[in-house]
């Protein structure tokens, strides 16, 4: 045999023409006490599996009462999403109606605003009516803070 550089070697030699027993009562406890104590894993494990498999009463109860909770909780999720699915489908048929209410508004005063000729009504008001832009001077503003809007029959305050 040869060895590495720096690392020493060591011979063993074996003695007589067989190799020795090395501690022969210990292998067989190791061997007699592991099966002990698989049977006792075994066991309780049985025992255990027993135990899950067997369902009281109240077990039972219990878990109806856990099944109906859950079936009720999912019912209602159901209802609820098929509440707001009818919701949102509605308010999109109402946005479409006002997109189409506000097209026919806007189309209705351009309508009304092309067949006003402001032209032929300055004409009329100014030669057949005799009426003038007042001046400056005859304009009288005020301030009303008592509403918000103004009474066509209320007196206007004098300055």
């Amino acid at each position: 045999m040869a060895a590495k550089r720096g690392t020493s070697v060591r011979h063993e030699y074996i003695y007589g023409n067989t190799a020795r027993v090395i501690e022969p009562a210990k292998r067989e406890k190791g061997y007699q006490q592991r099966p002990a104590r698989r049977r006792v894993a075994n066991d309780t494990v049985r025992r255990n599996q027993e135990k899950a498999l067997h369902m009281n009463l109240p077990y039972v109860v219990l878990l109806t009462l856990a099944a109906f909770c859950v079936l009720v909780i999912c019912v209602n999720y159901l209802q609820i999403q098929s509440t707001m699915t009818t919701r949102l489908s509605h308010i999109e048929e109402l946005e479409k109606q006002v997109e189409q209410l506000k097209a026919e508004n806007d189309a209705t005063e351009t309508r009304i605003n092309t067949c006003i000729d402001l032209d032929y009504i300055y004409k009329v008001a100014t030669e057949e009516l005799g009426m003038v832009y007042a001046n400056r001077d005859q304009v009288l503003l005020y301030d009303k803070t008592e509403s918000e809007y103004v009474r066509q029959y209320e007196d206007i305050p004098t300055q």
